[in-house]
């Protein structure tokens, strides 16, 4: 049997998923393909939202009625911790042969992929096939591809490469579902439709367990968390931390934050420092943090507060408090600069 593993965190699984194994399944000539939710994936950031039992239960749900060619494995859940890709394989190894064992990866990771935990002997012990969008271009010769592949390709033909490992790695085009669960988890938690984007199941499953839900519950005064996260960013000699009262406008949050990190790494030091403040304090994680691995812009999202930290050359070619101006100043002060 050709078995296919496809591992994520399934925040929540949605019809973008669906339409991937199906069509994965059938291209790749698939017999069955394992779905393999994460306990926490080491390459995101912990966010708020359902917990692993709860998203193993929302893939169950949404891949109901599929009959055998779908298998739910609860492993990683069960194992806790970080969820290595290359610690899975070596499981399924144990009772498939190397080649007849397929890692299904988004082609978002071809660039990304030699960051992963023992990559190279991943390309041993599986084929990989990566799934690309429409608009996505495959790379058409060896040259386009990273360094890492180029290094164990044997041969190459368009969508199709031998490796030196006696694996294999194909491209396969899925349907473009135009959602990702970071804009689902929004969807949900503001009350906008997304029937056209989940299954029923795992919709009334979301509904009845009250998953995704507004933040105020948790967070009752906006304002004073605002001044409570400038307070830590402050603490961590952020660079000019601005906060704006945007409640007299439309806007996507009630508050903002911006402030700026000497470095890329100081920036992102600032918004690690910051998640872990208000989970000790207030017990929760961000809904969403973007740019994380980059420093260059990072997105913390609380809901009705969204935080910007920026590398501060980067801050002053977007400047972006010219978004908020018709917003109320916060006027906030450096309590530690005044002490000095």
């Amino acid at each position: 049997m050709k078995v296919g593993i496809f591992g994520g965190s399934f925040n929540p699984p949605h019809m973008g998923h669906v339409a991937c194994l199906s069509t994965v399944q059938k291209k790749a000539g698939l017999d069955k393909i394992v779905v393999i939710p994460t306990f926490q994936s080491p390459l995101k950031t912990q966010v708020e939202g359902p917990t692993p039992a709860q998203r193993l239960e929302m893939v169950k749900l949404a891949l109901q009625g599929f009959g055998t060619q779908f298998e739910v494995d609860d492993q990683e859940i069960k194992r806790g911790g970080t969820s290595f890709t290359i610690e899975t394989v070596k499981e399924y190894r144990k009772k498939i042969e190397a080649e007849d064992l397929y890692l299904i990866v988004g082609a978002d990771h071809l660039d990304l992929f030699s960051s992963w935990k023992d990559y190279k002997e991943l390309l041993k012990e599986s084929n990989i096939i990566f799934t690309t969008r429409p608009g996505f271009e495959i790379p058409t010769s060896k040259e386009q591809l990273p360094a890492y592949l180029q290094e164990v390709i044997l041969e190459y033909d368009f969508n199709f490469m031998e490796l030196t490992t006696g694996r294999n790695i194909q491209f396969v085009r899925i349907p473009d579902v135009d959602i990702s669960a970071s804009d689902l988890r929004k969807k949900i938690r503001t009350q906008r439709p997304v029937d056209k984007f989940l299954p029923l199941s795992v919709e009334s499953y979301i509904k009845n367990n009250r998953l995704y839900a507004d933040l105020k519950e948790k967070i009752q005064d906006y304002q004073k968390f605002t001044e409570f996260c400038a307070h830590q960013l402050f603490s961590k000699k952020a660079i000019q931390v601005k906060g704006f009262d945007l409640r007299s406008f439309s806007s996507l949050s009630e508050f903002a934050l911006v402030t700026s990190g000497t470095s890329t790494r100081h920036a992102t030091s600032l918004a690690e420092n910051l998640v872990q403040a208000v989970k000790d304090e207030y017990r929760i994680h961000p809904l969403s943090l973007e740019g994380f691995d980059e420093g260059r812009w990072v997105v913390v999202d609380y809901g009705s507060l969204i935080i910007h930290i920026f590398y501060d050359y980067v801050r002053q070619e977007y400047n972006i408090e010219k978004l908020w101006r018709d917003g109320k100043d916060l006027n906030l002060k450096d309590p530690f600069l005044q002490k000095a």
